[in-house]
């Protein structure tokens, strides 16, 4: 009777178990796991590598979830990942989630003119009084593009 009720309640919990993570794209190649921050403390060492990076989603796109981001846990440092609309689309649900991504890192080097509106924008969103003399340098941004996303429950 005691065998009977393990295996009932093993099969009713498997499939919970499973549900806890979703998955996008290929496999997620966890032996080549570079934490966000050192990632973003040299990233043109690893540009046009394939790194996976692990963190927790802090922000996803509630149009058409074709990105998202990932903090590193001990920092505030931040990663989007970004996919062509419809390759992936990621859910507004992954918000808190634990998330391992493995892609190449990428490089957008603004104009004077975009960094001036991007940092605009950014100053905004955060509430933040932006002085559009104060920049003199062209913003870089970097991030990944994907093959393989995995957002799971807990890690």
């Amino acid at each position: 009777m005691k065998t009977y009720t393990l295996l009932l309640l093993a099969g009713l919990l498997t499939p919970l178990a499973q549900a806890a993570t979703e998955k996008f794209g290929e496999a997620v190649d966890l032996t080549k796991l570079i934490p966000v921050t050192e990632l973003m403390a040299s990233p043109s060492d690893y540009l046009q590598q394939q790194v996976t990076i692990e963190g927790t989603v802090v922000s996803v796109c509630t149009k058409r979830g074709c990105w998202m981001e990932i903090a590193a846990q001990e920092s505030s440092e931040r990663l989007r990942v970004k996919v062509r609309d419809g390759d992936m689309v990621f859910p507004i649900s992954a918000r808190g989630k634990h998330a391992y991504a493995t892609g190449m890192l990428t490089e957008i080097v603004l104009s004077p003119e975009q960094s001036r509106s991007y940092l605009e924008n950014q100053a905004k969103k955060n509430q933040q009084v932006f002085d559009a003399s104060a920049v003199i340098e062209a913003v870089t941004l970097y991030q990944l593009q994907p093959i393989g996303v995995e957002i799971r429950e807990t890690h």
